[in-house]
């Protein structure tokens, strides 16, 4: 059995995920273990290393030709996870420290080093809840309902998606009636509700780059498009998102509204400074009312 196939059949062992036992996993244990082709997995080691490092040696020993700029695709896919696995710590610097470092722990490098048998593995396990089991569970978690279109959807839990409901409940019946939600994204699933047929009708470049608001609502009798960002934290429809909006639109026809929405009026003030001119602010704690800045309407499209 080569290096590569041992290494995703360890992963799928001691229970990580599918996707954490594609070959960039794979190839990301053996860097960290420091596992030539050639070398038997009793001479692993755990010296810390960088994810360039990772790149330069799956590279050279693999013949693998990841670039530079992947080192966040091995971050996340890979290492992120790991480390909730138990399988790899880190040395507790800032990330963005030349210093940041990256190693096996102790407890899995006797696993590697005595050949991953069935016994090492099932050891392990023993002290470990399985990654797969974790990320199942917290799929499992207490969803939040909310009906799109008609349709019953659920979200995930979290402030981001409660104020994603109210601007769905509260926001669109008060001061966008009978409109449709052409796309609205949860946490965990980016595109919940994404209507690309109706966005490309109506003029959108669809790509799978495209920043899209967090929520956009159509009213047909009006031709008005609702862009909506939901803040909790970051992101408000500032001067730039509105440039990012409009340059994804060069084709829309449609009157166009931007929409920030806060939690609270303590959230609004916050970001209050950032607010591009033309733009609308809704309050969930106050859902009757909108804050306006500037221009010579209330609400309409500019």
């Amino acid at each position: 059995m080569d290096k590569i196939t041992k290494a995703k059949h360890i992963l799928k062992a001691i229970g990580l995920p599918e996707r954490q036992q594609a070959d960039l996993c794979a190839l990301s244990l053996l860097a960290l273990a420091g596992i030539k082709k050639s070398l038997a997995w009793s001479s692993a080691t755990n010296e810390w290393i960088r994810i360039h490092d990772i790149i330069a040696f799956v590279n050279k020993n693999y013949g693998t030709k990841y670039a530079e700029n992947s080192r966040e695709t091995f971050r996340k896919q890979a290492l992120h996870h790991f480390r909730t696995a138990a399988i790899v710590e880190d040395n507790g610097l800032a990330t963005n420290s030349p210093n940041y470092r990256w190693r096996l722990t102790e407890e899995f490098l006797s696993v590697l080093q005595a050949n991953a048998t069935a016994s090492c593995i099932a050891e392990f396990n023993s002290k470990h809840e399985r990654l797969i089991d974790v990320y199942a569970s917290k799929k499992r978690m207490e969803m939040m309902p909310v009906k799109i279109n008609g349709i019953d959807f659920t979200f995930s839990t979290g402030k981001h998606n409660e104020l994603q409901k109210a601007i769905i409940e509260q926001f669109a019946p008060r001061f966008a009636p009978n409109c449709e939600c052409l796309y609205v994204g949860d946490t965990t699933e980016k595109d919940l509700v994404k209507n690309v047929e109706r966005l490309s009708e109506l003029g959108f470049a669809i790509t799978l780059h495209d920043k899209m608001p967090d929520v956009v609502l159509y009213c047909e009798d009006k031709n008005w498009i609702y862009f909506v960002e939901s803040v909790t934290s970051v992101g408000p429809m500032d001067p730039k998102r509105i440039v990012e909006i409009k340059s994804m639109t060069e084709n829309v026809a449609a009157g166009m509204i931007y929409v920030t929405a806060f939690h609270d009026f303590k959230t609004y003030k916050k970001f209050s400074e950032q607010l591009a001119w033309e733009t609308e602010v809704w309050i969930a704690e106050m859902p009757d009312h909108m804050i306006h800045l500037n221009g010579d309407k209330f609400l309409g499209p500019r």
